[in-house]
């Protein structure tokens, strides 16, 4: 019994991801890639997509820390492209600061900003989240690559996107 409970709450923490074009979808499709910026060896901020339309999907994040593990205090970022609708699409993205290790993360500072950006990407396009992160302001947004242009609205912090110990 004991054995059993244990191999639940081991399963329960499993994640599984939804594909980011609904399988029922046989539209006109575009892409959205995540991008980074490098800081040192150890430390990257991390601009990518969580959700599209509301179906969660492998993210950068996690891709960046199942590759990096056991690397020590070396990170370089893995960053994912998914294709998405072409058609009125939410999607939910996020800018963080990340490091090789949890214990940096513990002693340094993290920042973070997420939320929702609706917009209509057109059919073969790609486009890519963008952002930054600071202690006085933190932005993400997504530009169609090819323009630079901004789609939809920035998702943004007027102060501090620091995370507290618990949050990190």
């Amino acid at each position: 019994m004991l054995i059993l409970f244990i191999a639940s709450l081991f399963l329960a923490g499993c994640a599984s991801y939804g594909p980011s074009v609904p399988t029922d979808y046989a539209g006109p499709q575009a892409s959205i890639k995540d991008s980074a910026q490098t800081h040192s060896a150890s430390k990257v901020d991390i601009f990518y997509v969580t959700h599209v339309d509301g179906r969660e999907i492998e993210n950068s994040l996690i891709k960046t820390r199942t590759t990096n593990r056991g690397r020590g205090l070396a990170i370089t970022a893995q960053l994912l492209e998914n294709r998405i609708p072409a058609r009125a699409t939410t999607v939910y993205i996020v800018g963080r600061t990340e490091y090789a290790a949890p214990i940096l993360a513990l002693t340094n500072t993290v920042y973070q900003v997420k939320g929702s950006v609706e917009f209509i990407p057109e059919p073969d396009k790609r486009y890519v989240v963008r952002g930054e992160l600071g202690e006085t302001y933190s932005a993400v947004w997504i530009e169609e690559e090819a323009s630079s242009l901004l789609m939809g609205n920035k998702v943004e912090i007027h102060g501090s996107s620091k995370l507290g110990t618990f949050e990190k």
